[in-house]
């Protein structure tokens, strides 16, 4: 099977000049199976991983069949047309009733009208006759229908967005994947049909159906790693309190916050100066708030906290720091890489990234750990970049709990000596002055807090741009290039005019010209 497989897209790649094939995403996958066979299995979440790669999962130079995904898509459409025709037709797949194995009116109707969901345009009169000649070949409707469905869902034109240029089922397909995650409906690809197809038009009204708030979540658990928030791991004896149902907690408040700015029109750049939280019993307790009314309801901020928006969220703070301790190197990094589109280049191989022992007798806080590299002539270029962006974050630990002094403590270890049999303690100082250098004219931004380094991200053109092309690579499933910029510039002028409504946006990427 992943022979045969890997021969077809060799077949079907030279009829496709100059467009990259874009595979679909194991969520696309799951999406539409679930949407062409009312199957709810999602076998996609057991196929190999997908790599991130510029931030997301679906970007084309990385969406490559292995032998052992191909392997998995052929087990896959076995079982799912397998289980599609258990009991017989009872998902309705097939639109007409055949009066025996060889009904070709009844197998040509079933076979044009699923294959138009399956291949996302009209089959060829070749393909049609194909498909058709298996089922009456089979001496038996339903088993040829099956193997039809079978033989469907491995093919390059379900696995693969084909989407040729100037084709109305190709600006359905990209508008139903941006927008939906999942194939276009019936609906959509009869509008394709019958020419009435306006992009913007189209996408806005695609916008008001709830599959549009299931896709905003997909692109919004790339973008800000939801994944890693979820694998994250703290030292149980210093973070009791973080489960798996905490972490769950904090993605939920990060969707909670940016849903209504999106779908209730607002601006968009609250994410980052939101004075409030929605918070349940347990990230209230972390937080240190009230017991919210009812589970995840909008608590605000005493006006002398420190917390605002994303940055002062459980969800930052916690999946970027380590299992025991907060790196402002990590927190830093993300805040260039995410949130301002500056790539940081790796360290070069064989640095050495260990910092100095933190001991007992000498007690100390990141920072000044954190002075060697900005010394070593190697690492400072880079450092100076993010750590003074990540020292804001420090009165924050690891799990997002505040603190005003760093707490060290420190446990005997097996086989070497120590002062006192018991756990010692000792509390640093916390210097939260960072800067932000790299933002244009003029020297670089100071701020000490997430409330005040949000308030500078809000305002900030690279920001406000950055979340452009952070829309832009996962509608587009690749990086940005210079001949991109004037389409990137239109859609930041529109958000800007727009007061930063995320919906405007969303649709000037949408009907973004590829180039």
């Amino acid at each position: 099977m992943p022979a045969q497989l890997a021969l077809a897209i060799l077949l079907l790649a030279p009829q496709l000049p100059g467009e990259p094939l874009r595979r679909l995403t194991h969520s696309q996958y799951n999406n539409a199976v679930r949407d062409l066979l009312a199957d709810q299995t999602r076998p996609a979440d057991h196929f190999p991983p997908e790599d991130f790669v510029d931030g997301f999962r679906n970007q084309a130079r990385a969406q490559s069949i292995s032998p052992l995904l191909a392997e998995a898509y052929g087990a896959a459409a076995e079982k799912l047309a397998r289980n599609a025709f258990r009991g017989g037709d009872t998902n309705k797949l097939i639109p007409c009733r055949p009066s025996g194995p060889s009904d070709a009116a009844c197998a040509g109707e079933f076979v044009k009208r699923f294959g138009l969901r399956v291949y996302r345009r009209p089959l060829t009169a070749r393909e049609t006759q194909r498909f058709v000649n298996r089922i009456l070949q089979s001496g038996d409707f339903l088993k040829g229908a099956q193997a039809v469905v079978e033989t469907m869902l491995q093919s390059p034109n379900f696995l693969f967005r084909v989407e040729r240029e100037g084709s109305p089922y190709a600006t359905a397909s990209r508008l139903a994947f941006f927008l939906w995650n999942t194939p276009p409906d019936e609906a959509l690809l009869a509008e394709a049909a019958r020419g009435d197809l306006n992009a913007a038009g189209t996408a806005r009204r695609m916008l008001a159906d709830p599959r549009a708030r299931q896709a905003l979540d997909d692109f919004l658990s790339q973008w800000l790693r939801f994944d890693l928030l979820a694998g994250t791991v703290k030292d149980r004896r210093q973070f009791p309190q973080f489960t798996p149902e905490l972490a769950e907690a904090m993605a939920e408040e990060t969707r909670l916050l940016i849903h209504p700015l999106v779908w209730e029109d607002r601006d968009f750049t609250e994410l980052f100066t939101a004075r409030y939280a929605f918070v349940n019993s347990d990230l209230a307790r972390l937080y240190r708030l009230p017991a919210p009314p009812s589970e995840f309801a909008r608590v605000d901020f005493p006006a002398t906290s420190d917390r605002a928006g994303l940055l002062g969220q459980g969800t930052f703070l916690a999946l970027t720091s380590k299992p025991g301790d907060t790196s402002p190197t990590a927190r830093g990094l993300f805040v260039r890489d995410h949130l301002l589109c500056q790539t940081i280049p790796d360290p070069p191989p064989g640095t050495n990234s260990t910092l100095p022992e933190v001991t007992a007798d000498q007690p100390r806080a990141n920072r000044d750990r954190l002075a060697e590299h900005v010394g070593n002539p190697v690492c400072r270029g880079c450092h100076q970049m993010i750590d003074p962006v990540g020292f804001a974050f420090e009165k924050f630990d690891a799990i997002g709990q505040r603190r005003e002094k760093l707490k060290l403590t420190f446990y005997p270890q097996f086989g070497k000596e120590s002062k006192s049999p018991k756990p010692e303690t000792a509390e640093v100082e916390l210097d939260t002055r960072g800067t932000l250098m790299g933002m244009g004219a003029g020297p670089a931004p100071e701020f000490s807090s997430p409330t005040e380094l949000g308030r500078l991200l809000a305002a900030s053109p690279i920001c406000q741009e950055c979340i452009v092309k952070q829309l832009f690579r996962y509608a587009l499933g690749r990086r940005e290039t210079a001949a991109d910029q004037p389409a990137i510039d239109a859609a930041v002028e529109t958000f800007r005019r727009s007061q930063f409504r995320f919906r405007e946006l969303m649709i000037a990427v949408a009907t973004t010209e590829r180039r």
